[in-house]
């Protein structure tokens, strides 16, 4: 659906009039499209204590032909970016006159102690202004949970509170994460690197990635923009919507789509199959067959190596006024039948090694939503499912994540009551709703052969929602 008030607040009489009242000014966002770079602009560097991944950083930027200059408190810089065969400069500090750059990465993992928080301060301080707009902030950490030492759990978990608040202070579609990276899972960061930097990440900010080790090396695409190329990929509810994007971005980067969805719906997912070179399965996957013909559709295609389970249904009413049939019905598409279809697949074989999971969750899972007790009960299982299945999965070389859509503008949101839909637009760092093919970036990352390090993750496409912040 358009945004009225996003073209408004950005013309001549509207910026005027919405700096004056005070009201948001949500900025047009940049998304990716294919042929771009996976960022338009330079990086600046920054680290304190003892950083372990300027190293890695230096060849995966090299890799990416991206530019680089170094902070003052980062002057090793210098010689491990020439190392690596990049062309690199000292950052000025000269205040608002300070070179402009589109991404800061600060490299926190040598800080154990909250006496040494001050690199950070200085690091944010001097460049927080220099930061173009639709850039990117990316801290690296370690996993506090997996700290020796006290203090120095301490201070990574206080990158949090750091990250989330840079990414609503600096607004401008400024997105802002941090990423927790195990030891030993230093060569796993690639995926997550150019995914966060790039503008498929445009509605994601104020997360926290998790990367650990994989059983297997990471095994890097062939062709970074089709990193999905010869992958075979199941898209349940793939008619319309986030489904549909979600489909489109897949094949777009290189998959072998097969599209599902209800057989009500068929004459849909066949014209978005047709569209992708892709193949349409209609299946109602509440059917106690459905997951023995899911089993034989995967082996009749040699197995699967993705699935996505997007499918899902709501059914509005606050308990109290609940029927029982509402609230099975709800649950049973949206958490049983993935349940049921995971242990079919992975009892069979029928999703391929290395495989990858990913599931569509919502911020409702994690922040609830009036008359929303059922819906909210099966997004919040499917986050369950993801954590509680990712360290077994990991045994077998098998991921699984979560994205949890916000606000996304779909045929559904449309038809939201006018005052609930501008809350849902607003309330974020962003000002603004996502679209489909946000939420769709982001299983595509999950569902990159380069992700092995990334399992049991719930992350939010959602601008930075208050909702359950």
């Amino acid at each position: 659906m358009k945004d009225s008030y996003l073209n408004f607040a950005n013309g001549g009489f509207g910026a005027r009039l919405t700096n004056m009242l005070g009201m948001p000014r949500p900025e047009f966002l940049e998304r990716y499209e294919p042929e771009q770079p996976v960022i338009n602009g330079s990086v600046l560097l920054g680290s304190g204590g003892d950083p372990a991944l300027l190293e890695t950083l230096a060849t995966l930027f090299q890799s990416m032909k991206t530019q680089t200059l170094f902070h003052a408190q980062t002057p090793q810089w210098l010689k491990i970016a020439n190392d690596a065969g990049l062309i690199t400069g000292r950052w000025e500090t000269k205040g608002k006159q300070s070179e402009k750059v589109k991404a800061l990465v600060f490299d926190a993992t040598g800080i154990g102690d909250s006496s040494e928080s001050a690199v950070l301060h200085r690091f944010f301080h001097d460049s927080a202004r220099s930061i173009l707009n639709c850039g990117r902030i990316i801290v690296f950490g370690r996993p506090p949970e997996q700290c020796q030492d006290a203090r120095k759990a301490t201070v990574q978990r206080g990158l949090e509170g750091l990250m989330r608040s840079l990414g609503k202070e600096i607004k401008r579609g400024v997105a802002a994460q941090l990423v927790y990276v195990a030891e030993g899972a230093e060569n796993h960061i690639e995926s997550t690197l150019r995914f966060l930097l790039s503008p498929r990440s445009a509605y994601v900010s104020g997360q926290v990635v998790h990367i650990g080790g994989a059983k297997k090396a990471a095994r890097d695409p062939a062709d970074w923009s089709v990193p999905l190329k010869g992958k075979k990929i199941l898209v349940t509810g793939s008619a319309r919507g986030i489904g549909a994007a979600i489909a489109e971005v897949m094949a777009r980067d290189g998959a072998k789509v097969v599209c599902l969805d209800i057989p009500q719906a068929q004459i849909d997912i066949e014209k978005v199959a047709a569209k992708l070179d892709g193949s349409a399965l209609a299946l109602d996957l509440t059917h106690s067959a459905a997951p023995d013909t899911l089993v034989t559709a995967a082996q009749a295609d040699g197995g699967w190596d993705v699935v996505v389970h997007n499918a899902g249904i709501t059914r509005d009413k606050t308990l109290a006024n609940m029927r029982a049939e509402i609230w099975n019905s709800v649950v049973d598409v949206n958490l049983s039948t993935q349940e049921r279809i995971n242990d079919a697949l992975l009892e069979s074989g029928a999703l391929n090694k290395s495989g990858r999971i990913v599931c569509v969750s919502s911020i409702s899972g994690i922040a609830g939503n009036l008359g929303q007790a059922n819906y909210a009960f099966s997004k919040a299982g499917v986050i369950g499912m993801v954590q509680s299945l990712a360290p077994s999965l990991a045994q077998h070389d098998i991921t699984i994540n979560a994205v949890a859509p916000g606000f996304i503008e779909t045929q559904m949101t449309a038809v939201i009551p006018f005052g609930i839909r501008e809350a849902g637009r607003r309330l974020n760092s962003m000002h603004q709703g996502g679209q489909p093919q946000d939420v769709a970036e982001a299983v595509a990352w999950f569902a990159n052969p380069a992700s092995g390090g990334v399992t049991g993750n719930i992350v939010r496409v959602c601008g930075q929602s208050l909702l359950g912040a």
